[in-house]
């Protein structure tokens, strides 16, 4: 096995496989270079003398500049490479060819058809405060109904403590509304109490009519402040879910019913050439099933955002993706901070140097389909086929927006590992086989063998297999331990 890739003909820079030793030699492309220091799995190898300022090529793209002379044989890193990213752009609509030859094939999952014909992939009671005052209550009213049915009948019974819905302005408060409303008409809950205060600013019976034409039957309303013992009074209702929810089946469901959300966290060198490219394949399959996938962390996609730009099916998609990029630089701005302060101590660590990098390894999550339609934060998703969503980087927020955008699960790619998960299956894919064999109990999914001799074709097959299984009832470690949060995207005040 090779213990360095190249990922294109392009590049004037190597990854390596294994940890590398200064005195080894490489040889690539018929030249045998010496190499000059130790290099980390993962991390870059110089192919060629650099003088200061010139370009990094890696993924067949500038990644930066050399802040210094690199000589060859040198260890590439955050050290003697800088970005080469700068302030808001202007850009032009080159678009490209996005079609794809990839057959149908009559697929299926179990899922569960609600009631307005949407499907689930999981038949949970989920119960949702309106406001922070009340996680205490929603909490014990989880733990109370777990201990009195043990759950039989359903995935699971979650309560989704949070921070906000009260002392917040603006698009604050309307974000906590949007998504708290996106989580109540999610298909993966069979049943929702909704429990409030009632003297907070997300009011309930405001956040009722915000719901629009709902499931009455499945969806109930609390608010502690006008009952006696709240409680008593929940668990009475959450009893009469309990017995609605524990009835529903799985039946047969097209693919093309399956939402998926990509993201990726603790990226390392690895991400861009195993998990993100394997996911990129899923993607891309799943679209010319008919189904849906949704692209998010939108500083994550700066350095490479033409790309996605060109892939737009409209000009009109292209001016929002615009906007999608260009807004969210506006917001780095407005509040003072700079707008390429990525990639993270672990990104680093890991062998990821600059923004370009990361973005262009980040991206390949999303294939190579034409991009169908650009949502705003708190939207729920209404076009099948690829959709790119405003939300940061983080993992908990972003994961959460995704979910509530409609995605059934969301597909995680990592190179470090992370155990949590957000309130759908929360599908963890290694990077490196290492990270695989030493965290059982948070990765689900290896995609490293990519790099050991198995096929993309291979294991393409294999997790789309995986992926069926999943959505047909199979937990994921984050279900298994019980690992389930949301998190709110915050930008404003609080009173």
């Amino acid at each position: 096995m090779n213990t360095y890739i190249k990922i294109n003909p392009a590049d004037n820079v190597v990854v390596a496989i294994d940890p590398l030793k200064a005195g080894d030699t490489i040889t690539v492309d018929g030249e045998d270079i010496t190499l000059r220091s130790d290099v980390p799995a993962g991390h870059k190898v110089a192919l060629k003398e650099f003088a200061e300022g010139d370009n990094i090529i890696k993924y067949g793209c500038p990644i930066g500049h050399a802040r210094m002379a690199i000589a060859k044989g040198d260890w590439v890193n955050e050290k003697n490479i800088k970005t080469n990213l700068e302030g808001l752009l202007d850009y032009t609509y080159n678009p490209v060819d996005t079609t794809l030859d990839i057959p149908h094939r009559e697929l299926t999952f179990d899922g569960y058809r609600r009631k307005n014909g949407d499907v689930g992939v999981r038949n949970e009671i989920w119960i949702i405060p309106t406001v922070g005052c009340v996680n205490g209550v929603v909490n014990q009213l989880a733990e109370s109904l777990r201990a009195e049915t043990g759950s039989k009948g359903v995935d699971a019974i979650v309560a989704f403590p949070h921070n906000y819905g009260c002392s917040q302005l603006g698009n604050d408060h309307e974000n906590t509304r949007k998504v708290l409303r996106d989580m109540c008409l999610h298909p993966n809950a069979g049943a929702v109490l909704v429990v409030g205060l009632g003297c907070e600013n997300n009011q309930p019976d405001a956040f009722r009519e915000m719901l629009g034409d709902y499931d009455t039957e499945r969806i109930r309303f609390m608010v502690t402040q006008r009952v006696h013992d709240e409680h008593e009074e929940g668990m009475k209702i959450l009893r009469e879910l309990y017995a609605i929810a524990s009835q529903d089946k799985r039946e047969s469901v097209p693919l093309s019913e399956l939402r998926v959300g990509l993201k990726c966290g603790g990226s390392d060198g690895f991400s861009g050439i195993t998990a993100n490219p394997m996911l990129g394949v899923f993607s891309d399959f799943l679209i010319a099933q008919g189904g849906t996938s949704v692209l998010t962390e939108v500083p994550e996609m700066f350095g490479a955002e033409t790309q996605l730009m060109n892939r737009c099916d409209t000009v009109e998609l292209f001016d929002k993706t615009v906007h999608l990029i260009n807004d969210f630089k506006a917001y780095f701005m407005a509040n003072k901070q700079p707008i390429y302060e990525n990639p993270s101590p672990g990104n680093k660590a890991g062998g990821i140097s600059t923004l370009e990098e990361k973005s262009l390894g980040c991206t390949q999550k999303c294939g190579k389909s034409g991009v169908k339609d650009v949502l705003m934060y708190g939207d729920r998703l209404k076009t099948r086929g690829l959709n790119l969503l405003s939300a940061p980087g983080n993992d908990l927020v972003a994961a959460t927006a995704l979910a509530s955008a409609g995605c059934h699960m969301v597909l995680f790619t990592t190179g470090r590992g992370t155990p949590f998960g957000t309130y759908v299956p929360t599908v963890k894919v290694s990077t490196n086989t290492n990270l695989f064999n030493n965290k059982p109990g948070w990765i689900d999914f290896n995609a490293g063998t990519l790099v050991e001799g198995e096929s993309m074709e291979s294991l393409s097959n294999r997790f789309i297999d995986y992926i069926i299984e999943v959505a047909s009832g199979r937990f994921t470690n984050n279900e298994r331990k019980g690992y389930h949060e949301i998190a709110i995207f915050k930008t404003g005040v609080t009173l």
